[in-house]
């Protein structure tokens, strides 16, 4: 075992990696015979990817499995291909794509995007892998590349062309974008992405709409709770924790250390706390959301376990058992003060994307992390209908929201609470010190 521990080390996070894809691919062909897979995969193709489109009750559980073990399988061969170091962020970015693969990615129209992406660093004379992450995460307006398609009113032809070339003008404007957005909200939203792509897309939309050509969100959604599904998930949480105790000795040393970190980014567990912590820590928040969704009698629809899954990832990433319990709650407690339900499938997706402002209730404390999942929970139901459902992370578009508004009133509440507790211990130490002056 000692000479196993030895082979993978520096390997670790890929090797798991590649694991889950295997897995996927399993389970692809246990659920569903190959003709159905690939039936199901033309479906998934040629379909509108507008929110919310899962690819469960749209195609098939084999044939979204399929797509999401080709989707990781690409970004997987894209970061060898680099030589990338799989670090904490790697694992957010592989499991968000994992994720919405289920609802909403697939193999073509996420390329384009990546393609813009890599013409973006060719012009500034740059490294591909400078501009990865961003080509990755802002696949997330993969389903534009799609809409286009249909939208347009053209030839076939001519659309697809034309769909390309959004795609790719997309991903070529998007790395400055999010390198923006990320400074206006101070590292607070782990979804960055989300909030510059739903910019992005608001403006398409609106230049879309002076021209008389209106994107619509759609609702495709496969309700109920399958037995398979959560031994499954509950089994592969399982697994992670098992292979990140073995991976850190066999024991839980440094979990206090990691649970001590805000979670703002860059907070790269990997980094900080090593591979082993980590996937500890990823298989217990994938363990708590799925928990969740089931204590709620939730859906286990595409895009739930999809969201899961993001949150999985991204407790590589920010995202622990301190600070992520707060925003969840926080969600959960505004179902008693609106016309929402915990099982309405827009607040099932929000609650567990809550995970992006994770950051706010570790810097700030867990009644700050309560209010602003509240905030989150209203202001997600809204802004889908800003785009259409072009932007899948519409929860990281509002999480990008609600860290603007609540982290400077924080921030300012913060050091005027501390300024006054300082001005009091300067009085405490001039009255001690008169004191002992008179004695």
């Amino acid at each position: 075992m000692e000479q196993l521990r030895e082979k993978l080390k520096g390997k670790e996070l890929i090797s798991f990696s590649i694991f889950t894809m295997i897995l996927l691919f399993v389970a692809a062909f246990l659920l569903d015979t190959p003709a159905d897979i690939g039936k199901g995969m033309i479906t998934i193709v040629l379909s509108r990817d507008t929110l919310i489109t899962d690819y469960f009750e749209l195609a098939c559980y084999g044939a979204a499995f399929f797509n999401a073990a080709l989707v990781l399988g690409s970004a997987i061969w894209m970061m060898h291909r680099l030589k990338m170091h799989f670090t904490g962020l790697t694992m957010a970015v592989l499991f968000i794509n994992v994720g919405f693969a289920l609802f909403g990615k697939n193999p073509l129209n996420v390329m384009p995007i990546i393609i813009g992406t890599w013409l973006y660093a060719k012009v500034h004379k740059a490294p591909m892998s400078r501009y990865i992450y961003t080509a990755l995460f802002g696949s997330c307006l993969s389903p534009l590349v799609t809409e286009m398609g249909y939208l347009l009113p053209f030839s076939y032809g001519v659309n697809l062309f034309l769909a390309i070339t959004i795609g790719i003008f997309v991903g070529f404007i998007l790395p400055p974008l999010a390198q923006h957005t990320a400074s206006m909200h101070m590292g607070y939203n782990l979804l960055n992405m989300g909030f510059a792509a739903g910019l992005l897309a608001f403006v398409i939309v609106c230049v879309l709409q002076s021209h008389g050509l209106t994107c619509n969100s759609v609702f495709i959604w496969k309700e109920g709770r399958p037995l398979f599904l959560i031994i499954g998930l509950y089994g592969y949480f399982l697994l992670t924790v098992l292979y990140g105790f073995w991976l850190n000795g066999k024991s839980l040393k440094g979990m206090k250390h990691l649970l001590k970190h805000p979670g703002r980014a860059v907070a790269d567990f990997v980094m900080m706390d090593g591979e082993g912590l980590t996937l500890i820590n990823m298989g217990l928040i994938g363990g708590l959301s799925l928990s969740y969704i089931l204590l709620i009698k939730g859906d286990l629809s595409g895009p739930v376990i999809g969201t899961v899954l993001t949150a999985y990832g991204f407790a590589a990433f920010g995202v622990h058992l301190k600070n992520f319990p707060p925003v969840l709650l926080g969600v959960y407690l505004s179902t008693y003060f609106s016309n929402y339900s915990p099982e309405t499938p827009g607040i099932q997706l929000a609650a567990i994307f809550s995970a992006g402002l994770a950051p706010v209730a570790g810097q700030f404390g867990f009644l700050a992390g309560v209010l602003a999942g509240m905030m989150h929970a209203s202001v997600a139901m809204c802004t889908s209908a800003l785009y259409g459902g072009l932007n899948l992370y519409n929860n990281g578009f509002s999480t990008g929201l609600v860290a603007i508004v609540m982290v400077p009133m924080l921030e300012s509440f913060m050091k005027g609470f501390q300024e006054r507790k300082h001005e009091q211990k300067m009085k405490r130490q001039e009255k001690l010190l008169q004191k002992s002056a008179k004695e």
